[in-house]
């Protein structure tokens, strides 16, 4: 049975970072991609990150370019996201992904990927 399970959020102030973790369990051949999302209070869920399992290509949401960045440890089956100089719009509950997303282009798109953790909540305070 496939598991992903987030960890590392919590409450910080503007300027200050987090660094997400997805342990997964039950890894399936059949994803290519992994992906972060985040899903603000009363709003739709958004892609932040994905990254591409076979050739490491990482994709990113334009408002968090040079600030997030995505990675993968594969011995210990963990997906991070390193967030830095977080922003009050930088707050919502933030979910794992993994699934076979065909063409780049869908990388943000939640109906692309097949298996979701539960969340972890991110707050930013001014």
């Amino acid at each position: 049975q496939v598991q992903l399970v987030e960890s590392g959020g919590g409450s910080v102030q503007a300027g200050g970072s987090l660094r997400l973790s997805c342990a997964v369990s039950g890894y399936t051949d059949r994803w290519n991609s992994m992906a972060w999302f985040r899903q603000p209070p009363g709003k739709e869920r958004e892609g932040v990150a994905a990254i591409y399992t076979a050739t490491l290509t990482t994709y990113y949401k334009t408002s968090v370019k040079g600030r997030f960045s995505i990675s993968r440890d594969n011995a210990e089956n963990t997906l991070f996201l390193q967030m830095t100089n977080l922003q009050p719009k930088d707050t919502a509950m933030y979910y794992c992904a993994a699934g076979r997303v065909l063409g780049s282009s869908n990388w943000a798109r939640p109906w692309a990927y097949d298996d979701w953790g539960r969340g972890t909540q991110v707050t930013v305070s001014s």
